[in-house]
């Protein structure tokens, strides 16, 4: 009925270009028949930290972006050296303790969330100008000063739980890194080698570690160990420094970066050699074998590939670089525990000619 009341009205001079009704024409339309659904297949689930941050309640959200919830990079290269440290006071052909371990990982995240937030409060202004660090929640307005003064106290509040639960020794010494958080964000504007201030501050763990394990500090090897986590720092933060040298110059912060310039790979190559001489001192000194040297040799493999192949001038290269430096800390995490599984089959073959000579 419909499809013959459209073919008289076409018919109609004057109605030609004339509209039909909408509930005309919609009848006179042939049935629109649409695709059968395919499902498709199910969006992956993503458990990155940037994804969990993305999904946290809004109001929570640049509380959680002040302490680089959504950059966990940070607080690896924060955690790792506490790892070396308490792998390497485990006994012989013992792992670490997964207790320690957790313990640590809890205090690392909420000591570089302190962290974090102290520098955010001090460079707030600067973070304005830099086009990298401009929607960081304090520079952008998200939060207040007195909201993240607040938030701080929370978290040093949290820490000091964690740190709380190990012994009278460590409690001390841990307590002792407090005023090198506070003031490192302070060091940029004043030398041009803040890295080697955050490389004290960083590194704090190879000390705690050991400490914490063993009641105080065999300081043959922490001293070796700690001054490797401070040429490790000066290598990726010198790195990570590369990214903002021209934001740098301008609303003039220093840096490694801006000192070391063009010679930038030679400074770093020197700092890599002392980590790994480091590195071979504190296991000398607490009995390593042959998979820590093997895990040593790997880091050294690593660095050279990391520093031959860098190019200071392009900000996404740096910031790779400074990522990959992760996969170091885990070589020599996995070099130390293996390592330390490995005396206990020395101590074995040693008993046996003991043995057979009684």
């Amino acid at each position: 009925m419909a499809a013959l009341l459209a073919r008289l009205c076409r018919g109609i001079p004057g109605l030609r270009a004339a509209r039909l009704p909408l509930a005309v024409a919609a009848a006179a339309a042939p049935p629109l028949r649409l695709p059968s659904a395919q499902p498709g297949p199910p969006r992956p689930l993503s458990f990155s930290a940037s994804e969990l941050v993305r999904s946290a309640p809004v109001p929570l959200q640049p509380y959680l972006r002040l302490m680089r919830l959504h950059q966990p990079a940070g607080t690896w290269l924060l955690y790792l050296p506490c790892t070396w440290s308490i792998g390497l006071a485990a006994e012989p052909g013992c792992f670490p303790d997964w207790h320690m371990l957790s313990l640590f990982g809890l205090g690392a995240v909420l000591m570089r969330g302190a962290g974090c937030t102290i520098n955010d409060m001090w460079d707030r202004d600067y973070d304005r100008k830099v086009v990298r660090t401009a929607s960081r929640p304090l520079a952008a307005g998200d939060i207040s000063t007195f909201q993240s003064f607040v938030f701080l106290g929370g978290q040093l509040s949290l820490a000091l739980c964690v740190l709380l639960c190990l012994n009278y020794y460590s409690i001390v010494l841990g307590a002792a890194s407090l005023s090198l958080v506070v003031t490192y964000p302070l060091m940029k504007r004043i030398t041009y080698w803040p890295q080697l201030i955050l490389g004290l501050t960083f590194n704090w763990g190879a000390l705690l570690g050991w400490s914490a394990i063993r009641g105080s500090c065999e300081w043959s090897v922490c001293l070796p160990l700690y001054l490797a986590g401070v040429m490790w720092t000066l290598v990726y933060d010198t790195i990570y420094a590369h990214q903002d040298k021209r934001d740098d110059v301008m609303i003039g912060v220093k840096s490694t970066a801006l000192h070391f310039k063009e010679d930038t790979k030679q400074w770093l190559s020197g700092f890599s050699l002392a980590m790994l001489l480091s590195l071979c001192m504190a296991g000398m000194n607490c009995n390593q074998t042959f998979p820590y040297y093997s895990a040593v040799a790997a880091v050294g493999a690593h660095l050279a590939h990391q520093i031959y192949t860098l190019d200071i001038d392009k900000p996404e290269d740096c910031w790779k670089k400074f990522v990959s430096n992760r996969t170091v800390g885990v070589l020599l995490f996995i070099g130390i525990v293996l390592g330390n599984l490995w005396k206990q089959k020395d101590l074995k073959n040693a008993k046996k000619p003991l043995e057979k000579g009684s």
